[in-house]
């Protein structure tokens, strides 16, 4: 059964995560949020307190479908090539979505690491599984050698690095919005074929 306080704090969540898509963490606003979600202010600080507060329930909402997904996905019966390639389009698709997460992270891993990796420990992604099967395919002649923290930071950097290099990107090439906007949906293709011929023998 939904409660009004349910309703409230989902209206909060939607307005919030409307406001850090375009504003991001620093530029969002407590006023800007409540006025979204159609509420007072006040409210808004019944029920979260804080913007910190207010940005960790908005990521810890997106933390808790993309991590189980990402267990899941190390822990299935695909091959390495079709895991990168379901990877980044998840990731990819989670981040054109909620694209203030990169910022969020980084900020987060230098001001106070422990606030993030208490999603990573919580999530129990390992990338031993991911190793163990590399060395298999490795083995069969199927991939070349490679490191799985190599494989992870080299496809999670380029999945990341256009969302938090945005400005520049946009000016260097000089992209409007929704140019940029296609550029990222072609980014899935990109970044895929690029780590997969990275690994091919």
């Amino acid at each position: 059964m939904t409660t009004a306080g349910d309703t409230t704090e989902s209206l909060i969540l939607a307005a919030a995560r409307e406001v850090f898509i375009i504003k991001g963490s620093e530029g969002a606003r407590m006023q800007e949020i409540a006025d979204k979600a159609g509420i007072n202010k006040a409210l808004l600080h019944y029920y979260f307190r804080s913007k910190e507060n207010l940005f960790d329930a908005v990521f810890s909402e997106v933390a808790s479908h993309l991590f189980p997904a990402m267990k899941q996905l190390l822990e299935s019966d695909m091959t390495v090539k079709e895991k990168i390639s379901f990877f980044v389009k998840m990731y990819l698709t989670a981040l054109r979505e909620n694209p203030y997460i990169p910022i969020f992270v980084i900020n987060t891993l230098n001001t106070n690491p422990e606030r993030f990796l208490k999603y990573i420990k919580k999530s129990g992604i390992s990338p031993v599984l991911l190793q163990k099967q590399i060395d298999d395919e490795v083995a069969r002649g199927l991939i070349r050698a490679v490191k799985a923290e190599h494989l992870l930071v080299n496809t999670i950097a380029m999945c990341i690095f256009p969302f938090v290099a945005r400005p520049i990107i946009q000016n260097i090439f000089s992209m409007t919005y929704d140019e940029y906007r296609l550029y990222l949906e072609s980014r899935q293709n990109e970044v895929v074929d690029f780590v997969l011929k990275s690994i091919s023998v």
